[in-house]
């Protein structure tokens, strides 16, 4: 109903005289009426209208109001590239991708996200009692879907720069973190339907759920992080060091001083650690607690110590991501600048912008408020006068400008100056050579004589 209600301000139907009734004879307002009309029908008419449930299966075209315009696209940029780049373009982010690749994408995303609930649900006995089947038909389409895209990324993968090599490539791309969890999503489910006669591998259906890993590849956040802990790895490890150290010397004090009163509890140090890692964590299950004296006041202090010893790593990850983000951000304010040397920005410069914008989880505003920084700052950086010499004669058009400055300025001087009194301040001791006192008389003589 709101389609036909605003039928008038859509460009496509506008011109026309009558334009809701030509929006109604539209294949896509055909389709709309299609997929409600079985329910009003049976609601109005005394009639057996069961047979027409299957029309309600017609919703699914609804689709072709997004897949058609994002189909278009892509053949519109993609025309005169080969097969292979085609698939590239739509299982890899690029710039050929447009609309069609992100619909692949959150294509991918839903069918992660289904077949993940559909593991946990089989989890629980009387669901999975009554839709078994459904849960194994299920799998199969998601295993479908994964496989399908597994074989696309490893057959396309060689458009890549890097990949290029048809075997070597495949091989390089097979080994990638991405393409691993790829394959770790779908194995599962083919070592289950071709071993399960000699083993009994139900146990890995549980390894279905490490298809959430594939989300990672759909944000930037995972990465981020990742180079947070590399580049912090030796704080980390020094902190993990000491954490270790503590847990061992606490749980052997422990088993010291807590052995004789529960033997059962405090039997040997390994079982000790477990109390004393429980304990730094602030946890406290409570399955095992010191009864002596001294246990209990190495409890105190091992908890009072837990509190600063877990929030250095947490404080760590938190600032350094932050700084991460921070610089991440100057990046592609740098690759702004470096967009804007010609003082625009192509359609190719934007749909990069827009992805890496995305990717830090910038909102339009915050990209637009760093293209107006990048223009200022690329303005300040075009003003020749504020540079270094070197960095000026190191750039001919800068060169140029600063002498055309320089010698605009040496007119104005000799236009305001005094002839004899400059000559007589110069000429005594020497202050200027006779050279440079002639290059004097050239420049003011210049800028006295009239323009014609």
């Amino acid at each position: 109903m709101m389609r036909l209600y605003l039928a008038p301000e859509d460009k496509e139907f506008a011109d026309s005289p009558h334009p809701r009734l030509r929006y109604m004879r539209s294949p896509f307002a055909v389709i709309d009426v299609l997929a409600i009309v079985p329910f009003y029908l049976q609601a109005v008419v005394p009639i057996d209208l069961r047979a027409l449930r299957f029309v309600r299966l017609l919703r699914l075209l609804k689709l072709f109001r997004v897949l058609i315009p994002a189909w278009s696209e892509f053949k519109q940029a993609n025309q005169g590239r080969t097969f292979r780049q085609k698939v590239h373009a739509l299982v890899f982010p690029g710039e050929f991708g447009g609309s069609l690749h992100q619909l692949f994408d959150h294509f991918i995303v839903f069918w992660v996200i289904i077949s993940v609930i559909a593991v946990i649900l089989e989890s629980v006995q009387s669901i999975h009692y009554v839709l078994n089947i459904e849960f194994i038909v299920l799998d199969a389409i998601a295993v479908s879907v994964f496989t399908l895209e597994y074989g696309l990324r490893l057959y396309a993968c060689v458009e890549t720069p890097g990949y290029t090599r048809p075997v070597v490539g495949r091989l390089k791309q097979a080994r990638s973190t991405s393409a691993l969890i790829d394959l770790m999503a779908i194995l599962p489910f083919f070592l289950e339907v071709f071993l399960h006669h000699l083993f009994d591998l139900r146990f890995l259906r549980v390894f279905r759920l490490l298809r959430l890993l594939k989300l990672t590849r759909y944000t930037g956040a995972t990465n981020t992080l990742m180079k947070v802990v590399v580049r912090e790895w030796p704080v980390l490890a020094a902190s993990a060091f000491v954490m270790l150290l503590l847990v061992v010397m606490t749980a052997s004090l422990g088993y010291l001083f807590e052995h004789d009163a529960q033997p059962e509890k405090f039997e040997n140090i390994p079982q000790s650690i477990y109390w004393a890692v429980i304990t730094l964590a602030s946890v406290g299950y409570g399955d095992i607690s010191p009864i002596t004296p001294m246990g209990r006041i190495i409890t105190i202090i091992l908890a009072l110590l837990g509190i600063g010893i877990f929030a250095i790593p947490a404080a760590l990850l938190s600032s350094a991501f932050s700084d991460q983000l921070r610089i991440e951000r100057e990046s592609l304010k740098n690759q702004l600048y470096e967009m804007l040397s010609d003082g625009t920005l192509s359609e190719e410069e934007k749909v990069n912008l827009n992805r890496e914008a995305k990717r830090l989880h910038l909102s339009k505003e915050e990209v637009q408020r760093l293209i107006i920084q990048a223009k200022r700052e690329r303005e300040l950086k075009e003003d020749v006068s504020v540079l270094p010499l070197h960095k000026i004669a190191a750039n001919p058009e800068h060169a140029v400008e600063h002498f055309k400055l320089v010698l605009s300025q040496m007119r104005m001087l000799a236009i305001m100056t005094d002839k004899e009194k400059f000559e007589v301040v110069a000429q005594h001791k020497n202050r200027l050579t006779q050279e440079e006192i002639a290059l004097w008389r050239c420049i003011h003589n210049d800028a006295a004589a009239p323009k014609s």
